[in-house]
């Protein structure tokens, strides 16, 4: 694996002198070069330049013949033939697998499972339009440099929960065109540095839970058009401060009551939304297929004035309520009537009983 690091150095002038004569303090004819200028070795241009095996190779290059070379003019020390066999190690790529600079792509390979061998330094890993059911996480930890991610177009579930929690660098995610059932906050809260995140296309999504999102303060798009959904919390996107781009078209959105406050956050908000003609009501059926703003007015007016059954029974507990402390008011006033009146009475009979007394 060694060999393609190699690269022939020529040297620009080489003289020789004629046969026969002999080099300065030698006795033996001198057929080796008179002057030669040293070769400059440039490390190979491909996928892997700048990788420990290039450094190795660098440094042997450029170390003295006597650290190079052991004195009975054998090969390397040891411990430099291991480093070129680790480094050799470091720049495999998985079967099936195209690999360039820090990037492994393996679209369309029919991969079943998470491919083996991949460089721990892979900062950018494509695998999309493959049959991929799984993500081990324990495997996913060991590129602790990805940035990007792509498994678009696999048949990824609902078993995403702690899966990404030895990723924390990873800026973008696409799982769109899978199977994923539901977003929980265990899903993508260990990913702090994420920007864009596309969970579009999944039409078995049919959940996302309010805080699904609420470590990542740096997602600025975010798409979950095509999908199941038919509810989103408002807080669930409205406490993200950088959120740009929400892609919300195409889902089943069931616009009652419940609804309306997402609904006016959006009329409202900054963000914007994509496609934004398609993003309609799925039910009922009095506003399917009726746009966000349209829909809004009609909310308005029928969640704001239509009273349903229980409105009409809390009204009359009210009015029962009311009518029975208007009684009892009412009762205990004549009591307090009688009595005083009751009262005054007896008082005039008793000043008129001493007035005859007195007489």
């Amino acid at each position: 694996m060694l060999q393609p690091l190699f690269r022939t150095c020529r040297c620009k002038s080489q003289a020789r002198f004629p046969a026969g004569n002999s080099a300065k303090g030698s006795g033996e004819p001198r057929t080796q070069s008179a002057s030669r200028q040293p070769c400059s070795w440039t490390p190979p241009r491909h996928g892997w330049e700048g990788s420990a095996a290039s450094i190795a190779l660098l440094a042997v290059h450029k170390a003295p013949r006597s650290q190079t070379m052991s004195p009975s003019g054998g090969p390397w020390p040891l411990g430099l033939v291991f480093l070129l066999g680790m480094a050799s190690e470091g720049i495999s790529c998985p079967s099936r697998c195209s690999c360039q600079y820090l990037e492994v792509n393996c679209t369309g390979q029919q991969l079943q499972e998470f491919p083996v061998d991949i460089p721990l330094d892979t900062r950018q890993l494509i695998l999309a339009a493959n049959n991929v059911s799984y993500l081990p996480a324990v495997e996913l930890s060991f590129l602790a440099d990805l940035v990007y991610l792509d498994c678009r177009k696999n048949l990824l579930g609902d078993d995403l929960d702690f899966t990404f929690i030895g990723v924390a660098k990873l800026v973008y995610l696409d799982l769109s065109f899978n199977n994923l059932t539901q977003v929980t906050f265990s899903t993508f809260s260990h990913l702090l540095s994420l920007v864009v995140l596309k969970i579009s296309d999944n039409p078995n999504l049919v959940a996302i839970e309010k805080d699904a999102f609420a470590n990542n303060t740096w997602l600025r798009h975010l798409d979950v058009s095509r999908t199941g959904l038919t509810f989103l919390d408002t807080s669930t996107v409205r406490n993200l401060p950088s959120l740009r781009l929400l892609g919300l078209s195409d889902n089943l959105w069931h616009c009652n009551c419940s609804f309306l406050d997402f609904i006016t956050w959006m009329m409202e908000s900054d963000v914007h939304f994509p496609d934004a003609d398609n993003i309609t009501c799925y039910t009922p059926a009095g506003l399917h297929a009726l746009r966000m703003p349209a829909a809004e007015a009609q909310l308005h007016f029928s969640c704001l004035t239509q009273l349903y059954k229980q409105d009409y029974v809390f009204l009359c507990l009210v009015g029962f309520c009311i009518f029975l402390a208007g009684t009892m008011a009412a009762w205990l006033a004549g009591v307090c009537a009688v009595i005083y009146k009751a009262h005054g009475s007896k008082g005039e009979e008793e000043e008129d009983e001493e007035e005859d007394i007195a007489t």
